[in-house]
């Protein structure tokens, strides 16, 4: 029975050793990992820096893409990288997260702070410029395809057929001067809609 017992006592004790060391190569191969996937951040930072911002960004998104826990520098790499591709938005995004992350006190939060200041500069800048690139679109003299059915919702009273205008006293109740009684307009009424042509019928 002793002999037994002794027996089990080296069982366990062996099969504890040798979890032991299963656990203790898992973590270095997790290291070994871990420094490798950082090796790949540092080599996108050399790359931003020459100015070759695509395989930068390539080696920022395996990085995100491949660690467990994402380190706050990268955050703020993939964010200033952003800007330079004119990503302003994802620019934005991701400097406001890494200020979040580090406040005032980062490695990198002054220059997070200028960055983005200039991705929020430039994204606004490229706002207006697809606003006025709209505008041109839409001054010009052409004709949208209604589709098949060749009618369109009109855009004035939503398809409603009564447009409220606020008075003093409430809204006041009208019908809809450019559509029909289903609030329906023709593609060729839709066109000199847009263009400021439509005349009102009433």
């Amino acid at each position: 029975m002793v002999l037994r017992l002794i027996v089990l006592l080296l069982f366990v004790a062996s099969a504890n050793a040798q979890q032991g060391k299963v656990d203790e190569y898992l973590l270095q191969q997790e290291q070994i990992r871990r420094t490798a996937i950082l090796r790949e951040l540092d080599s996108g930072v050399f790359y931003m820096d020459e100015g070759k911002n695509a395989i930068a960004d390539q080696k920022f998104k395996y990085v995100l893409d491949n660690i467990k826990s994402v380190p706050s520098d990268l955050v703020f790499y993939f964010g200033k990288n952003s800007f330079f591709q004119e990503k302003y938005k994802q620019s934005i995004d991701w400097l406001s997260k890494y200020i979040q992350l580090k406040g005032t006190t980062g490695q990198y939060s002054k220059e997070a702070v200028e960055w983005l200041k200039k991705a929020e500069a430039e994204f606004l800048n490229e706002k207006a410029k697809d606003a006025k690139k709209a505008e041109q679109v839409l001054s010009t003299d052409y004709d949208v395809d209604c589709g098949p059915a060749g009618k369109v919702v009109c855009p004035v009273c939503k398809g409603e057929h009564v447009v409220i205008k606020r008075a003093a006293l409430g809204g006041e109740y009208r019908t809809c001067p450019y559509c029909n009684e289903q609030g329906i307009l023709t593609c060729a009424e839709y066109n000199q809609l847009v263009r400021g042509e439509l005349k009102p019928k009433n």
